[in-house]
């Protein structure tokens, strides 16, 4: 892109934009108050004139019926809002609230591909969960930084304290507290600023004013003040030989040096406010624009070359591609990552992206360096929830949306190159644990359910579908991410389904042996339908598939006739065996026949193959065979034992067990598909939610003899 792709950090920019932008992912358990603190940050900004609650189902982020409905979060939504400053620096702040339910993680992972900053939300009273662990590795993994904010400080049984010890239990000493609140639950109205050493005491418009430290306070918040101020100087060392002399750095700049630590992951700060009270929110969004990186401070990352669908056609990195950086700048060519896609019933598909380089404006055409599909970008909007603000023109480093762009699914990314393959870095694998299957309720739905789902998948790639044996099976992350689907399937869609669990996909084997003749003879006036093959039939290794061997000599079978003796042979197999089943792992073996000079045609001999191995099945018999899937559960090392306990309940057999690098155990077992329905709902009740599990397809195996259907 004319040296605007390129390794390395990105340098100065030569246009410098009116306002500061980040992208803010906001993460966190379930019931942190992550949607909860956007509306607060959304009203302080002066961005909406009322705060909406989640109960109410009134809040901006949370505005799909599904998500009012279960009073959470389901999908990742967008809120824009400008902000102020304390050194009057204009801000332009995306807000990118995700779920904390485990059963829409895409939503976490799909942030963090656009986001500058993760802030996790931990709440007051529930301290550090398995979400807050979640989070915290998700952005690690993704490397963005880290800010952490204490949440739901009014409430009762709030514990800053507490929750401070937590944190740093669990993810080490490099979190450093910023703030401390004076008083806690209701009487929550003020915060100590550690680093300028006064109080912020609010009134009941989230408005603060500058106060003394009360006597009380002062000692704790001296000493704290000390250790933050030593870690910050620390790292520079200017600061570090003036505050040896006794010159303390004003707070300002120990901001700044701050903000070069949070952006490394060498810090992680911690402040505490109330989206209900709006006690700090205003701090809070004082220290997000002084302490993250923006938009133009780092670099994206896209892949160039290898195949479109990030799948390389042999192994190296010159398969799957190379990566590479682009440089943020608003003087380079247009470049776009459409992160998701959005079927929206009045606009149609509204697609979020990401400006990676350059200026994209209203009217322009780029070609879809993915799929390979031109686009106009037919109008431009930020979004704030359900609300579209037109834009005429985003600069690198900005996230808006457009509708239409029919051809560019999300991952697409979109420039005005017209040739060449390039895609977005690739966001982490999440595979499938809860499946069901979908029969349409109409004729009508039943037309419009492979497109449908076709749409469905492009707005969520955590959701596969599978078809086989004539059944549409959707499979998803747990049976709230299924469900959630199926409603918006109706509804976006206009497609009913019923569901059901998902049938196990069982097949048979041949049990032995068998020398078979097929025959095909019917005389009905005219020409007639002549045809015989002798067979031999046995069992493959398990894996094995199918393999036909023409041994054939003399002519007795013209060659013209084999291929349609192998076709009518795999016919037989994939209608099923004695138990309804396809038929895998089989040897199939022309070795003699018979012909007719007018009656036998490539027909008669597919019908006689299928006649024979049918035959062959029935004499021999067969073995049903189940699969067997590759599980893999992580846990705290103390519920180890329930897990290898229930495991052991499915039929499961353990092939390792491992201490994982954060202290957690796991266990890895092969477990038939059919003890695995419900297993992911089990784990979870069974673990408290602690639990990560993973399953992917493994082999066949011999089911007992109870399976016969």
């Amino acid at each position: 892109m004319d040296g605007q792709i390129r390794t390395g950090a990105g340098g100065p920019m030569n246009s410098a934009p009116t306002q500061i932008h980040r992208t803010v992912a906001l993460l966190g358990g379930a019931g942190s108050g992550k949607t909860t603190l956007a509306e607060a940050l959304l009203l302080r900004a002066g961005a909406i004139t009322r705060a909406g609650t989640v109960e109410q189902g009134t809040t901006v982020c949370d505005h799909e019926p599904e998500e009012i409905a279960r009073g959470m979060t389901l999908g990742l939504s967008l809120a824009h809002l400008g902000w102020t400053g304390p050194d009057g620096a204009e801000h332009a702040i995306t807000l990118a609230d995700t779920p904390g339910h485990p059963d829409f993680v895409g939503g976490v992972d799909t942030a963090l591909s656009v986001a500058d900053v993760a802030v996790i939300a931990v709440s007051a009273v529930d301290g550090v969960t398995v979400g807050t662990r979640f989070a915290w590795a998700a952005a690690g993994a993704a490397g963005v930084p880290r800010i952490v904010v204490i949440t739901q400080e009014d409430k009762a049984r709030a514990d800053f304290r507490r929750v401070l010890g937590e944190l740093h239990a669990a993810f080490g000493d490099h979190l450093w507290a910023l703030e401390l609140p004076l008083g806690e639950e209701q009487a929550f109205r003020a915060i100590a600023d550690l680093l300028s050493e006064h109080a912020l005491v609010y009134d009941d418009a989230g408005r603060h004013r500058d106060e003394p430290l009360p006597a009380e306070a002062e000692a704790e918040e001296h000493r704290m003040h000390v250790e933050v101020t030593e870690e910050i100087v620390s790292h520079d060392d200017e600061q570090l030989e003036a505050y040896l002399e006794g010159k303390e750095p004003p707070a300002r700049e120990l901001e700044r040096t701050l903000a070069r630590e949070v952006a490394t992951g060498e810090a992680v700060p911690v402040v505490v406010c109330s989206g209900v009270t709006g006690t700090g929110v205003d701090r809070f969004a004082d220290l997000l624009c002084a302490l993250s990186p923006s938009s133009l401070d780092h670099d994206g990352r896209i892949v160039i070359g290898g195949s479109a669908d990030g799948e390389g056609a042999g192994e190296g990195a010159g398969a799957a591609g190379a990566e590479l950086r682009v440089a943020p700048s608003p003087d380079g060519e247009p470049l776009l990552h459409v992160f998701r896609t959005l079927a929206d019933p009045f606009v149609g598909q509204v697609s979020m992206f990401k400006v990676l380089s350059g200026v994209v404006r209203s009217g322009d055409r780029l070609h879809n360096a993915t799929t390979g599909t031109d686009e106009r970008i037919h109008g431009l909007f930020l979004l704030r929830g359900a609300e579209h603000l037109p834009v005429g023109a985003l600069s690198a480093g900005e996230v808006g949306a457009v509708a239409k762009l029919t051809g560019s699914p999300s991952g697409s990314l979109l420039w005005s190159r017209t040739n060449g393959i390039a895609r977005p870095a690739p966001l982490p694998k999440r595979e499938p644990v809860f499946a069901v299957s979908l029969t349409p309720a109409t004729q009508s739905d039943d037309e419009k359910l492979s497109s449908s789902l076709a749409r469905l998948l492009a707005e969520d790639p955590t959701l596969v579908i599978d078809r086989t044996g004539g059944q549409t099976i959707l499979r998803g992350l747990g049976d709230t991410h299924v469900a959630v689907a199926v409603e918006r399937l109706a509804r976006v869609f206009g497609v009913h389904v019923t569901t059901a669990p998902a049938p196990v996909a069982y097949r048979e084997t041949i049990a032995g042996h068998a020398q078979v003749e097929g025959k095909l003879k019917k005389q009905s006036g005219g020409h007639g339908q002549f045809a015989v093959v002798q067979l031999r039939v046995s069992p493959l290794p398990p894996g094995g598939g199918f393999e036909f061997v023409d041994s054939v000599v003399g002519g007795s079978v013209p060659r013209t006739y084999i291929p349609a003796v192998e076709k009518g042979a795999r016919d037989a197999l994939a209608t099923g065996g004695p138990h309804g089943h396809p038929v895998v792992d089989v040897r199939v073996e022309l070795y003699d026949g018979k012909s007719h000079s007018v009656d036998s045609s490539e027909m008669a001999f597919r019908t006689a193959a299928s006649i024979g191995v049918k035959a062959a099945l029935a004499e021999a018999g067969t073995v049903v065979l189940e699969p067997i899937s590759v599980v893999t559960v992580t846990v705290p090392s103390e519920l180890q034992g329930t897990v290898l306990t229930d495991l052991s309940g499915r039929r499961g057999r353990v092939s390792a067990t491992e201490s994982a690098e954060d202290g957690r155990a796991r266990v890895v077992a092969s477990v038939p598909e059919a003890e695995l329905g419900q297993y992911v709902l089990d784990l979870r009740s069974m673990t408290g939610g602690q639990a990560v599990l993973t399953i992917t397809p493994g082999r066949y195996a011999k089911a007992p003899n109870s399976v016969k259907a």
